[in-house]
């Protein structure tokens, strides 16, 4: 049995690849929304973070209605670090909608994402996308993506793709091309991707007459309902007022009523009354339900299948605030705070972790890689919380021989050709294989073997040596061998001696010692780094002092002094830079580096 009125389709590609921009203009273009309703640019990047960065970092439910026939979708994250959003989202879809840039062809992210959806089953639907752009080549990408498709070992009725030509931006599409865009195309609008979706994507599996079954894929709260659990529904129907009751894998099985259930009308959610299986939901009444568990009508039914995600592949230790400066900018200061705040994350975010750590007010977070981690202190330093954190470090594991292994990951790189020669040094220092390489235009394509430890910092390298033309991306691909020793950072740091406020005279002198983080008149406290040392040794230095007046004349008098601009880390460079004995101090305005070690004598006796 199906449901021939549901389609439920996913929408993967690679970071800027016009996914969003795509979901707009299929709601947009099936009358989702009244004529004269203001509706904004990339409506499914809801955060502030994403809308910044124009990537997507959780997963979004939407719907329209074309030809009597509700189309769920949902938009799924590009960036391999938000992968545990990808694998439990796509339990809930029979289709996805592959968008491939059909100037840069597939990328590494597409690939992840990809190899998740054939495993599952669903039927791909090829969408080469910005065919509008002077350099695209169509013919070309889609040749590229059979290729990705042999390579995932796709089966013969995934290889038998359709491909649609469109442009999201400009709001066609067309299953011929021409290699040019006519009236006709423009006309016809997004019909033939709607067509295509009708017709390729299958009708959701549906037994009505099952008892009712449902694997949460996804959870969010409200201050009005508590916990609403979002997934598929596998098999019966549910109404309101309804007995239900969460499955644990382990444990008791949690029993309750529903007291609220939610669809969605394009990007609304709405409420309804009742809902039947292969239908997207969204289902309150129950206190504590966990992803990936089984909502079932009652407590002694079979859980339905767990999924396995990837594990975390770094960890780092956050902990409470203590510099001298705490407590200026953030509200929220104590351990209890800070769990809460964790607690918060992980119900919500499968792929990150976190224990006890150690010392009192620090805990250990494990999350897929340094991005996941720099977007949740993003979030967290917005909210008004201020913390410290170590430098990321990769989760080592021992084999069954016992020798240690380590993540090793597969970097793709387009290389600038006058930079091919230091990339190559600084990949060789980082203990990378080159496994492919071959000329593309005035680039050069690299792929190779790295370890999980030699990617942190490389992003700042690549930026420098490329002038800022080189890109890359990575992908998780096993545990493998120790790789041996990799050198952390070169060059050592200024550490202020003493408390104060950095002045103009000071930081005059300072300057030629190295680069400045700090600019004239910023507090600075003992043991904090005030800047990069051209030397590969520690430098205690004191950029507070201040120049002493005599009432004799001096040569100097009346000469301006020139300050270099301090150099402004981002929160992910920021963490790249780290040295094992250092922190950061992450507040809602302000990043600083500091030592472990705030006092120089206690330091230098430690060592």
């Amino acid at each position: 049995m199906v449901n021939p009125k549901l389609r439920n389709i996913a929408i993967i590609a690679h970071v800027d690849h016009g996914k969003t921009t795509l979901v707009d203009q299929l709601l947009r273009q099936a009358g989702t929304f009244r004529s004269n309703q203001v509706v904004a640019e990339r409506m499914m990047d809801s955060m502030d973070l994403e809308r910044e960065r124009g990537i997507t970092i959780k997963a979004k439910n939407a719907s329209f209605e074309y030809k009597d026939i509700r189309v769920n979708i949902v938009d799924t994250p590009g960036h391999a670090d938000f992968g545990g959003e990808v694998e439990r989202i796509l339990r809930m879809i029979d289709g996805v909608l592959l968008v491939v840039d059909a100037a840069e062809g597939p990328q590494a992210q597409t690939k992840f994402v990809l190899r998740k959806a054939l495993a599952v089953g669903a039927k791909p639907i090829v969408v080469l996308n910005k065919i509008d752009r002077e350099n695209a080549d169509p013919k070309k990408v889609l040749d590229q993506v059979f290729d990705l498709f042999l390579e995932l070992n796709a089966t013969d009725a995934q290889l038998d793709f359709p491909a649609v030509y469109a442009s999201a931006k400009e709001g066609y599409a067309t299953l011929k091309w021409e290699g040019k865009v006519t009236p006709e195309i423009k006309a016809a609008g997004m019909a033939p991707l709607f067509d295509t979706i009708l017709s390729v994507v299958p009708p959701p599996p549906a037994d009505l007459d099952a008892p009712f079954a449902l694997l949460v894929a996804n959870l969010d709260h409200s201050d009005f309902v508590g916990r609403i659990s979002i997934g598929r529904i596998v098999s019966g129907s549910i109404k309101m007022g309804d007995p239900v009751a969460s499955l644990n894998l382990e444990g008791k099985p949690e029993v309750g009523r529903v007291t609220k259930l939610f669809s969605h009308r394009g990007m609304e959610r709405i409420e309804i009354e009742s809902a039947s299986a292969g239908d997207i939901i969204g289902l309150a009444g129950l206190a504590t339900p966990e992803i990936s568990t089984t909502i079932a009508d009652k407590p002694d039914r079979t859980p339905l299948p767990f999924v396995a995600i990837d594990p975390p592949t770094i960890h780092m230790q956050f902990l409470v605030n203590d510099s001298p400066l705490a407590g200026r900018e953030g509200k929220f200061l104590t351990a209890r705070h800070l769990r809460e705040r964790l607690e918060k994350e992980i119900r919500t975010n499968v792929s990150l972790r976190f224990i006890d750590g150690a010392t009192a007010g620090s805990f250990e977070v494990k999350a897929r890689g340094e991005m996941q981690i720099a977007i949740l202190l993003e979030q967290m330093r917005r909210e008004g919380f201020e913390v410290l954190v170590s430098r990321p470090e990769v989760i080592f594991q021992k084999a069954e021989d016992g020798s240690v292994i380590e993540p090793i990951e597969t970097l793709y790189a387009e290389i600038p050709s006058f930079a091919l020669g230091d990339i190559m040094g600084n990949l060789a220092g980082r203990k990378a294989e080159i496994e492919d390489m071959k000329p593309n235009g005035d680039n050069t394509s690299l792929v190779a073997a790295i370890p999980t430890r030699g990617l942190i910092g490389f992003e700042t390298d690549l930026q420098n040596l490329t002038k800022g033309m080189g890109i890359i991306s990575h992908l998780f691909r096993e545990y493998g061998a120790h790789r041996g020793e990799i050198p952390a950072r070169i060059n050592g740091v200024l550490i202020a001696l003493e408390p104060g406020t950095s002045t103009t005279y000071s930081l005059e002198n300072l300057q030629e010692r190295g680069t400045l983080f700090v600019g004239p008149q910023e507090d600075i406290y003992a043991g904090m780094i005030i800047g990069e040392n051209t030397r590969p040794a520690d430098m205690v230095v004191n950029p507070c002092k201040a120049k002493n007046l005599t009432n004799m004349r001096s040569q100097g008098d009346g000469k301006g002094i020139q300050l270099s601009p301090p150099l402004k880390h981002s929160l992910e460079r920021g963490l790249e830079y780290l040295a094992e004995d250092e922190y950061l101090e992450v507040t809602p305005k302000t990043l600083r580096f500091r030592k472990k070690i705030l006092d120089h004598t206690k330091r230098k006796r430690s060592e």
